[in-house]
């Protein structure tokens, strides 16, 4: 008898709310996050749970896409194949749903099936393909456009008193002298030792990003993320061309095509693959892995608590980026960190366990 068969996929949405209203440049305010938790059930009763989270938005598309679509295809399957069920889900909605809502439902199931596994090999995460090291780099990334320069300054104080080396804040003003002030004061607050980073998520034209970058290149910016639209792969080319700041992007990558078109043609110097939405972490790690091939290294975007074992693991380990979306404070173990740096945890699994009595007053019939 196989005891790795798929008996049950239950599936939960809690829309969380955030202590305050975040802003950026293109997705309005934020006044909570959605977490959409998948916890799977084989026939020999092991669970394993995987999750994807939103700005606000879609939570209820991609569980109705797991529920209508990919639950039926599931159950009964070997739980323990995941290489074949990541391609079979793909294909199963691909026609409808390459990238987008479909990659966010995907991710969510594969996470959990890693999860599954790893407890089957009692190893936690980041231990998963032999590797011992379970420190990764780590900044704290502020969702913070809306703030003046006095919250702004506050903020990025609290990062340091918090133990961070490096920090980045949104840019994407209207006008581009506020944004060269804010980041001048936000340089002058930090010193020159703090590893600084900007955000325009995608709001600008190459032709300002050219001229936005060439403004902020004497605050020693260690990247420009999301300076364009992720989809123009040649205007980033043009940017990286024209400007001397190096370009981060990812967090919009579906799919492993897209990160491979992004590798080859966006001259990008650091990649952020989230695991939420590029096929959980069996596409992170896919990702990850051509990353290396480019010699660029794989960091990422939000969830910290899994991504730390993620990044961790890899030979071209980069940054964990430790978002203003607190997943981690409705968890067990939020995020450790020492020294500046993010510690993988040692629990069995993917070292990801739901406080659900905590998230139970936010769940979403």
């Amino acid at each position: 008898m196989n005891d790795s068969i798929i008996k049950s996929i239950d599936v939960q949405l809690f829309a969380v709310p955030l202590a305050e209203v975040l802003s950026d440049a293109m997705h309005g305010d934020h006044t909570h996050f959605e977490l959409l938790t998948v916890t799977i059930t084989l026939s020999d009763g092991s669970q394993g749970t995987g999750y994807t989270y939103t700005g606000g938005r879609g939570g209820q598309a991609i569980r109705s896409m797991i529920e209508a679509d990919l639950k039926p295809m599931l159950l009964g399957r070997d739980g323990s194949d995941i290489e074949a069920i990541y391609r079979d889900m793909e294909y199963c909605i691909h026609y409808v749903g390459r990238g987008g809502i479909a990659s966010f439902a995907i991710s969510a199931i594969d996470i959990a099936l890693w999860d599954l596994r790893c407890r089957a090999l009692g190893k936690p995460l980041h231990q998963f393909n032999g590797n011992q090291n379970k420190v990764a780099k780590a900044y704290r990334g502020g969702i913070d456009l809306n703030f003046s320069l006095a919250r702004l300054l506050k903020e990025v104080q609290g990062y340091l008193d918090a133990g961070f080396n490096a920090v980045k804040i949104k840019v994407g003003q209207a006008n581009l002298e506020d944004d060269v002030a804010r980041v001048k004061a936000v340089r002058e607050l930090i010193g020159d030792d703090i590893i600084f980073m900007i955000d325009a998520n995608y709001s600008m034209t190459v032709e300002q990003a050219i001229t936005a970058a060439n403004a902020f290149a004497e605050y020693n910016i260690f990247w420009f993320e999301e300076p364009t639209v992720p989809d123009d792969y040649t205007g980033y080319a043009r940017i990286a061309e024209n400007t001397s700041i190096p370009l981060a992007m990812g967090e919009n990558l579906h799919t492993i095509y897209e990160f491979g078109y992004a590798f080859q043609q966006a001259k990008l110097s650091f990649i952020q693959p989230d695991a939420s939405n590029c096929g959980g972490i069996s596409g992170w790690l896919a990702a990850a892995k051509m990353a290396d091939e480019f010699n660029i290294l794989a960091s990422s975007h939000g969830m910290q608590e899994l991504h730390v074992s993620l990044v961790a693991s890899q030979p071209n380990a980069g940054w964990v980026e430790v978002h203003s979306f607190p997943i981690d404070q409705y968890t067990l173990r939020p995020l450790v960190i020492e020294e500046g740096m993010a510690v993988a945890p040692d629990t069995i699994g993917i070292g990801v366990e739901f406080d659900w009595e905590k998230l139970s007053a936010y769940k979403i019939k």
